[in-house]
């Protein structure tokens, strides 16, 4: 019955609202708060049944548990035109330095894991993703001369997990990966020359979209003082965007990417764990992600196969995570992460509206044990400024300059049964 409830719980959290952080790229820099304290490591160590998110196969050693929490997620965007404006046919934006007004949103995560007997378990992750979430004012026409400008991408995963412990300290997990995604775009009818359907190129509402993909790993003992760990999941196919089948290539699709992560884990340090994970994102698969702008807005409209796109590269982000029990009761966490942030400096006119542009982020956490049921983790993260400046490939004569540097805190209750 407890069971029978934590899964009833986790299926109602998938219709709350979900917005999540634009950090690598539009992948969180990590995923529950125990995990996020670490700069996001954990793929070779789980200690919560949010660890599902990283790698499936941690579920095998979390024991029986409910987890759940919020992220308070500041991102502080902003782009800068420098340079005279030119007649057409060239495209030139307003000189000056506009912010986005979207700059807080609350992320929710949950989690729960039953063991069946020693060897399997079963459980289920919930947590958020997103990222292109900007709203810019509709000054001076606004940035496209649409009015106020912007996009909101939301998405929400469910991982229900099976995990097999085949040997005393060696487990595999499979998650079918089930994700729903919202997606709004408002100011872009200055394109709408270039859409191949300028009726759902944008200012058409929210549009939604369900998909599926699955997700497998590996975690286990190495030797006494070492573990490690390795998960992939494939592309998540998901339904198109009907609604704005006129801006995404395919017309409207909007699949999520293929990921690996790889981790260890050393505890040589009595009451120390070390962690080294590298997570790798190949945003370069999704058309409507990883098109660049030009020339493809030259030679094919936008929704076509090779409609342009935000130009984003792939992701290789490397993650240095430390926890020290210092009692029985009582643990810290902190961790480092780099990754090359994906946008390049061409492609910054389409990413005013998603400007993923951050590299560095630095975390620290707690956990305090109540009892040996009740455990309470906190976790803050910030990401400092990071910016990318190009040429406007419309205008050649500006340029223009995306910046965002990116706070937030987490907290989270953990429950063993």
């Amino acid at each position: 019955m407890r069971l029978k409830t934590a899964l009833g719980i986790a299926a109602a959290s998938a219709f709350l609202p979900s917005v999540a952080s634009a950090t690598n790229g539009y992948f969180s820099h990590g995923y529950g708060t125990i995990s996020s304290g670490m700069a996001g490591a954990g793929a070779a160590l789980a200690q919560d049944s949010i660890a599902a998110a990283t790698n499936p196969a941690g579920l095998a050693f979390v024991g029986d548990r409910v987890d759940g929490g919020l992220e308070l997620f500041s991102p502080r965007r902003k782009y800068e035109v420098e340079g005279p404006m030119a007649p057409p046919p060239a495209f030139s934006l307003q000189p000056g330095s506009y912010q986005s007004s979207r700059d807080a949103f609350l992320i929710p995560h949950f989690g729960a894991n039953h063991r069946l007997n020693d060897r399997h378990a079963l459980g289920v992750s919930v947590f958020a993703n997103g990222g292109m979430n900007t709203s810019y004012p509709g000054d001076n026409g606004g940035p496209f001369y649409g009015g106020r400008t912007g996009v909101n991408l939301e998405q929400l995963y469910i991982a229900p997990t099976w995990s097999w412990k085949f040997a005393d300290n060696q487990a595999i997990g499979i998650s079918p990966m089930i994700a729903y995604q919202r997606f709004e775009a408002k100011g872009l009818g200055a394109f709408a020359g270039f859409s191949s359907d300028p009726s759902a190129l944008t200012n058409n509402g929210t549009d939604d979209a369900w998909g599926y993909g699955i997700q497998i790993g590996w975690q286990g003992e190495i030797t006494d003082t070492l573990r490690g760990g390795l998960s992939f999941r494939t592309i998540l196919e998901m339904e198109e965007f009907d609604e704005y089948q006129g801006l995404f290539a395919e017309q409207g699709d909007f699949d999520i990417p293929q990921m690996l992560n790889a981790g260890i884990a050393w505890s040589g340090i009595d009451r120390h764990w070390i962690l080294l994970d590298v997570q790798h994102i190949r945003y370069s698969d999704i058309n409507s992600v990883g098109n660049p702008m030009l020339p493809n807005l030259m030679t094919a409209q936008l929704g076509d196969d090779d409609g342009a796109g935000f130009g984003w590269d792939d992701m290789t982000i490397v993650k240095l995570g430390w926890q020290w029990q210092q009692t029985d009761q009582q643990t810290w966490r902190a961790g480092i992460s780099y990754g090359e942030q994906p946008v390049q400096e061409e492609e910054v006119l389409f990413n005013i509206l998603a400007p993923g542009v951050q590299e560095w982020h630095f975390t620290g956490g707690f956990t305090r044990q109540f009892s040996d049921a009740l455990e309470l983790s906190g976790s803050v993260f910030y990401s400092p400024r990071n910016s990318v400046k190009g040429d406007n490939p419309l205008n050649p004569q500006q340029t223009i300059e995306l910046s965002m540097y990116q706070v937030g805190v987490s907290a989270s209750i953990g429950w063993r049964y």
